[in-house]
């Protein structure tokens, strides 16, 4: 199954290092960003959740909950958290999910349907497509996608960076250009009327009849 952005993020039931949690009932009428590792005590993945533990106040602010899987157990997750906080310098308050049996991986199409059912004995390589960042919206449908490979960190400035527009996007009748950061200039969505973008956007510029920006809205 491939996921594509505005489908419905699948819903499961799993153990996390912080109990039994609902998928759809936890994100609940918040954003929530979901992102996968292949293996617990990997070097890259360890840096990577580390960094998301670094900036918890961060997507709290925006009102994102952060939840990660490894195709692990959550025992393993538990003794991992103690490197994670070594290694990056803060305490890990999010919840990991445990996928041992694969299911999760599957449901969300990092693995095959017949990659098996249990983690044992798998490599970090077998479960190399299990590093996917969802960011999902609260009607719980998937906003975005990340895919990344194994011997490349992922860029969580950037994630917020895709949430901050996301969520501007959602509320107004906008979008963002390349390489957008929070403050600067936004696009007049193409459904907006001129006479309309003088009222809701007064002072707005042409740079081509299609292509019009604005400060950005409060």
């Amino acid at each position: 199954m491939s996921l594509r952005i505005n489908d419905l993020a699948p819903d499961f039931t799993a153990e996390t290092t912080q109990g039994t949690i609902h998928f759809h009932e936890w994100i609940g009428d918040n954003w929530a960003i979901f992102f996968s590792h292949p293996k617990d005590f990997t070097p890259v993945c360890t840096t990577e959740l580390g960094a998301v533990a670094s900036l918890q106040n961060e997507f709290e602010k925006r009102g994102v909950k952060v939840l990660g899987l490894s195709v692990d157990s959550v025992e393993d997750h538990k003794k991992w958290a103690k490197d994670i906080e070594d290694v990056g310098g803060h305490p890990v308050k999010y919840p990991i999910v445990g996928d041992p049996e694969l299911k999760i991986a599957k449901l969300y199409g990092m693995l095959a349907s017949d990659a098996g059912n249990t983690s044992v004995g798998r490599t970090p390589a077998d479960n190399a497509p299990v590093r996917t960042v969802f960011v999902i919206g609260p009607d719980k449908r998937i906003k975005l996608t990340l895919s990344y490979p194994m011997a490349t960190g992922r860029n969580f400035d950037e994630i917020l960076r895709v949430i901050d527009a996301l969520q501007l996007t959602t509320k107004h009748k906008v979008s963002t250009p390349a390489n957008w950061k929070q403050g600067e200039d936004i696009i007049i969505s193409g459904a907006v009327s001129n006479e309309e973008a003088n009222k809701l956007f007064p002072g707005y510029k042409t740079v081509k009849p299609y292509l019009r920006t604005a400060a950005q809205p409060q």
